[in-house]
């Protein structure tokens, strides 16, 4: 890092500390946001002519309570900011090492309002697991069929009069999604229509009496080197998609 760099870095904290001081409702999600895709911009290395490596590793420090509000949100706030990083990065042309990763970290020595941002290029295995996200819980789907209902012998039990004993299932070959509904009383929809049978795309909704039913599919990422700046191939941070026409005919 040199001195323009430790110069910029010290002259954010002390913007971000005076901000903090005079406004003390907290940070906001798009706050941490913008301060990641800056901190996709600053640490952007031009490896070659077609490659431009940014980091795909973050921390984001914040003060205990704002560390506290955020992850009260729970996962979505994750996902959300990874999309975020994802799309900016393609805007630029930046290249990732690996998946992409990040954790809220907390952290006492901060003022509210204020946040810090640690990056780094991390070489990483990544490998992609389906989640449905129901009234604010994750549910990982492991394995090939699931059954969600509001019944005791459905795989994902929903407690919504509204819904059926085996209302819905989803169906996941390791690279494609289907959801059917199992002849349901009051029906299924899929992102507002009504559906017997339909492939999945990553962040569809279903709905189920009063019960809504995001579908996502989420990196699980495994560390190989966390040399930071190191040369490392390419690894995909793009989930699977669904295919109609192939695995489920």
């Amino acid at each position: 890092m040199g001195i323009l760099d430790n110069f910029e870095k010290g002259l954010e904290r002390a913007v971000n500390g005076a901000f903090a001081k005079t406004f003390r409702s907290g940070l906001q999600p798009v706050e941490i946001s913008a301060a990641l895709k800056r901190e996709l911009d600053t640490k952007a290395a031009v490896v070659s002519r077609d490659r431009i490596l940014v980091p795909n590793s973050f921390r984001v420090l914040l003060a205990p309570a704002d560390h506290q509000r955020m992850t009260t949100i729970g996962p979505t706030l994750i996902d959300d900011l990874t999309q975020i990083v994802q799309q900016h990065a393609a805007q630029q042309g930046f290249q990732f090492a690996g998946g992409i990763s990040i954790d809220l970290v907390e952290s006492p020595s901060l003022t509210t309002g204020v946040m810090q941002i640690e990056s780094a290029n991390v070489q990483q295995n990544v490998s992609w697991m389906p989640v449905v996200d129901i009234a604010g819980t994750r549910h990982p789907l492991t394995r090939s069929r699931t059954v969600i209902g509001r019944g005791s012998d459905a795989d994902i039990t929903v407690d919504d009069t509204g819904t059926s004993r085996k209302h819905v299932e989803i169906l996941w070959d390791g690279t494609r999604a289907e959801a059917r509904d199992l002849g349901s009383t009051n029906g299924s929809q899929l992102n507002g229509q009504s559906f017997s049978r339909a492939a999945l795309e990553p962040d569809s909704v279903i709905q189920i009496g009063r019960t809504s039913i995001v579908f996502r599919i989420v990196p699980q990422s495994g560390s190989r080197a966390g040399r930071p700046g190191g040369s490392a191939a390419p690894a995909s941070s793009r989930p699977p998609q669904s295919d109609p026409g192939g695995f489920w005919r």
